[in-house]
């Protein structure tokens, strides 16, 4: 089975961000990888794996739940992620990628 796609959401408030991952996952066949995380300055992030249409239907989601709260810094899909990013995002990404195979 092809590598799963991973998504990345990124807000300034860790309300929006919520309210967008859960959007996403209410939204399609996807699965939080990991905690949130606070970065910084108010910027908070959050991961997501599954199927890449999945994926991109849920990070479509969660930008436009989290927009109507707050600011979106990022979202992006990345497919079929090359394995040497593996060490930066969460661990149990890693899991969830290698059960799918």
């Amino acid at each position: 089975m092809a590598k799963q796609a991973i998504g990345l959401l990124e807000t300034r408030g860790l309300c929006c961000l919520v309210a967008g991952i859960d959007a996403a996952l209410k939204s399609a066949n996807v699965q939080l990888a990991g905690p949130m995380k606070n970065v910084g300055s108010a910027l908070c992030n959050a991961v997501i794996v599954g199927d890449v249409a999945a994926v991109k239907a849920g990070i479509d989601a969660a930008a436009e739940a989290a927009s109507q709260l707050g600011d979106v810094v990022s979202a992006h899909v990345i497919a079929r992620p090359d394995d040497a990013i593996d060490s930066v995002i969460p661990s149990n990404t890693k899991t969830a990628a290698r059960a799918k195979k």
